[in-house]
């Protein structure tokens, strides 16, 4: 049917999708003063949260603090929304804590919706976007109801509704998560412009009822008595309102998933897309990890006012009843009941390596990519990318050179390189081991890292600034004292030190020499400083930290220095690398499909090698 189309508003910066990218890429555009309008499929459902009810985890809890420190909004929502707070990896080095919690996900996505409505500058419309396309150096969005809305940028934000496919064993069904409707008519008007996409594909967990399980069975997994927010600007400490389980699988829930595994979609050749390496399907689980004798499921509420459960580490494509068979070989599932089956949906996405580190694609000039779109999996690695689209979609319309991360910087930067530079052939997952600076990229300081950039662009408020400078002359004050004190020798502290496992002090001692100690910390030895100040909590915490491991920061700055060497060394953007005389015909293709910005980046580029490199060096200083 032929829809008649009608001109609709113009806009600065159009984004398509109201989920984490969507919101957090409107937001900012709208913030930084252009005209913004957010098409989403439903309103209902703008920052839905239809995987995990959570946000943050390993690395994810980075991301989300990096967000803040720029100006985001997804942890100021979070700490609004918490249920449960719990900072993980406390039994290793603070380079990899990171703060996890379960959060209420319809307060999470009305508190989202609200704030996007009452965002002044920033239309939000419910309509299904079916094609894109370029008309005398503007771009045209036309709705499934035949509104021609112009802009001079588009950022995709479409998440899992692109071309979106959900299975269930044998059957499968065009729809968007959560059984909302997909956008499956934008997938050819892409490929129309030239964009070629590819399939990957994600998996869900079911939702049971809370009456229909045993907890005496199960483990009980408390939140942290002292939490820690997500925003800086957060002054209440979220609190804990619910207690999380932990059930295990057996030999009987193996037993049912194996016996009806050619029931699965993934292993019956009927899913074409690429599944997530790092969240496998835990028919996925069984198959792969054959000699693991069970598999760790945590059972997670979705919020205060509702009796569904979440299936944390279950997530299935097998036939419901299937699924239900091996629930129920489960201790404390045996009756469990069913109000969400689990689902695996397969997407339209693009190859990153097409954008360039503003986000922004090469061959299409006003046009940007974030989340999903972009080949990456999880709530907070969109959210990351839907503000650096944002900021530069803004930049482009200002005539302003974008803004770019580095690596060193931010693990949004990590992020971003690794999908622009690396590309990514399934679902890309953020994780502390993707970062060779996490020493100095932990969540603690994403302030003193970011908050300068992020008050630069009129994101972080004067207010804001002026406490996080506070803080961080107070942090500064307190290193230098801690280094100018000295501890004598004492019977309470050698018997203290003794205890511990250390050696007792036979003459005065350095505090910051105590500090670095691996069995003591700021805390421990707060008895024996008597000129020690009361400082709120994050300052001792950087404070401590950044003398514990001083010799290893120095390190590890040392190796950025020497890598912001190669980032300083640009490369033309014009370049033609089958000039480069020298080069391997590997590392000409890699090269003239990247066109990396500048030598550091060519240098992680798989398949461009260190003598490749050295013939570019040369090249250009020629």
């Amino acid at each position: 049917m032929n829809i008649p189309e009608y001109k609709a508003d113009n806009y600065d910066v159009a984004v398509i999708g109201g989920g984490h990218a969507g919101i957090e890429a409107a937001l900012v555009a709208a913030r930084l003063g252009l005209k913004t309008i957010m098409f989403t499929i439903t309103l209902d459902w703008v920052g839905n949260m239809p995987c995990n009810p959570s946000i943050g985890g390993t690395a994810k809890g980075h991301l989300v603090r990096e967000l803040d420190a720029l100006g985001g909004e997804m942890g100021k929502a979070a700490d609004k929304n918490t249920l449960q707070s719990r900072m993980l990896n406390r039994g290793k080095g603070p380079a990899v804590y990171s703060l996890r919690a379960q959060i209420d996900r319809r307060r999470y996505s009305e508190y989202m919706k609200h704030t996007v409505e009452l965002q002044k500058g920033l239309d939000v419309k419910q309509a299904e976007i079916v094609s894109v396309e370029k008309r005398e150096n503007i771009w045209h969005l036309i709705t499934s109801l035949g509104a021609d809305f112009t802009s001079k940028t588009v950022i995709f934000a479409t998440g899992t509704f692109l071309g979106g496919r959900v299975y269930v064993g044998e059957v499968n069904y065009e729809a968007g998560p959560d059984g909302l409707f997909p956008a499956t008519k934008l997938s050819q008007s892409l490929k129309n412009l030239g964009i070629p996409l590819r399939r990957f594909k994600t998996g869900t967990p079911a939702r049971v009822l809370k009456s229909s399980i045993d907890f005496s069975e199960l483990e009980l997994q408390e939140g942290d008595q002292k939490t820690v927010p997500f925003s800086f600007s957060t002054k209440e400490k979220p609190q804990n309102k619910v207690v999380c389980h932990i059930a295990y699988t057996n030999d009987d829930t193996k037993k049912v998933i194996l016996d009806n595994i050619h029931r699965s979609p993934l292993y019956a050749g009927v899913i074409e897309g690429v599944g997530p390496r790092y969240c496998p399907s835990i028919e996925d689980k069984i198959v792969r990890f054959a000699d693991k004798k069970r598999h760790q499921l945590f059972i997670e509420p979705c919020g205060e006012n509702t009796e569904e459960m979440y299936l944390q580490g279950m997530s299935s494509s097998l036939p419901e009843e299937v699924q239900i068979k091996f629930y129920h070989t489960i201790k404390g599932l045996e009756n469990v009941k069913v109000m969400r089956n689990a689902y695996a949906i397969e997407y339209d996405c693009i190859d990153p390596t097409a954008l360039k580190a503003s986000l922004e694609f090469k061959d299409f000039e006003g046009l940007f990519g974030a989340g999903q779109f972009n080949g990456s999996s999880g709530y907070e690695e969109a959210a990351a990318q839907g503000l650096i689209a944002g900021i530069n979609a803004a930049k482009k319309v200002k005539g302003e050179p974008p803004l770019i991360l580095s690596r060193a910087s931010s693990y949004i930067g990590t992020l971003i390189d690794d999908l622009v530079t690396k590309g990514c052939s399934d679902p890309y997952r953020m994780m502390t081991s993707r970062s060779e600076y996490r020493l100095l990229l932990r969540q603690d300081n994403a302030d003193d890292r970011l908050m300068p950039i992020g008050y630069e662009l009129g994101l972080i408020s004067e207010e804001e600034y002026n406490e996080f400078t506070e803080k961080k002359r107070l942090k500064e004050l307190e290193i230098a004292r801690i280094n100018q004190t000295y501890i004598a020798p004492g019977e309470e502290i050698n018997e203290m030190l003794s205890s511990m496992g250390t050696t007792p002090l036979s003459t005065g001692v350095c505090l910051a020499d105590l500090i670095k100690r691996p069995q003591l910390s700021y805390e421990s030895l707060a008895p024996f400083d008597k000129e020690r100040p009361i400082l709120p909590e994050d300052v001792c915490e950087k404070a401590e930290i950044e003398i514990k491991y001083e010799g290893y920061i120095v390190r590890q700055q040392s190796q950025i220095n020497e890598t912001l060497r190669l980032e300083n060394k640009k490369i033309p953007e014009d370049l033609n690398y089958d000039d480069v005389y020298g080069l391997r015909l590997e590392a000409k293709e890699k090269l003239n499909k990247i066109k990396p910005s500048n030598i550091g980046q060519a240098s992680r580029i798989s398949g461009v090698s260190p003598s490749d490199i050295s013939v570019l060096l040369i090249y250009l200083k020629k």
